[in-house]
């Protein structure tokens, strides 16, 4: 898309883009079946889920994994995850809502802890692709934080003329904004994935009920024009 000079969204996908509530509850009961945990509800995740991933697991166990439980736990979760994965979809309206910031003449990335090689292919399978200038899933190992994955991204984003402080994060974790604000950036957190409105209500920045609504939101944080 060549040079950008206006407003920038930096988009995550599990939870925010890509609605996979579904596939992350049933993948996560199945990590815990692993140590003979109970099963939760997608309330209950939406409620204790947080990042690094082991700290949400210490919530639920009273203590933090060993790395023995958390190798077990992580390889069950992302085997049961792409399997349950293949029933979820894009969000209600988020196809339409890229199309239209693109139209707009601004620009957009993602920036997913899902793991990269995984990621490209399944944005591309959504048709949704050429929307972005950038797509970037995580590289290395899984469990940690999105503030490191952030500055890389951004430094990417630079050459292409991106700034970050026209720039805004959406997603639906409270480590978004968290990796927003470590970039210079801001943020808007979505309550349709992995953290209820309680949880997220505490990070300092907007909390929305619908992608459009974060869309909004976006473009007055980023001064674009309408």
């Amino acid at each position: 898309m060549g040079m950008q000079t206006g407003a920038h969204i930096v988009w995550d996908w599990n939870g925010t883009l890509f609605h996979d509530n579904e596939a992350i509850i049933g993948a996560t009961n199945a990590a815990f079946a692993e140590l003979g945990l109970a099963p939760i509800t997608l309330e209950q995740y939406r409620a204790l889920y947080c990042v690094p991933v082991p700290k949400f697991y210490e919530r639920l166990m009273g203590r933090l994994p060993t790395d023995t439980e958390w190798q077990v736990m992580d390889a069950t979760f992302q085997r049961h995850y792409s399997v349950h994965m293949g029933r979820c979809g894009l969000a209600e309206g988020a196809a339409e809502l890229l199309a239209g910031w693109r139209s707009a003449g601004r620009s957009q990335s993602i920036l997913s802890l899902y793991g990269h090689e995984e990621l490209v292919p399944l944005v591309r399978g959504f048709g949704i692709e050429a929307h972005f200038i950038r797509v970037d899933g995580r590289t290395g190992p899984s469990g940690g934080s999105k503030a490191e994955h952030m500055v890389r991204h951004l430094a990417e984003l630079a050459e292409a003329g991106v700034e970050p402080g026209r720039t805004v994060v959406i997603g639906d974790a409270a480590d978004d904004a968290v990796a927003a604000r470590g970039v210079g950036a801001s943020a808007v957190l979505y309550t349709g994935g992995s953290h209820s409105r309680a949880s997220l209500e505490g990070v300092g920045v907007p909390v929305v009920d619908t992608l459009g609504e974060a869309v909004g939101v976006a473009e007055r944080l980023a001064g674009a024009e309408l």
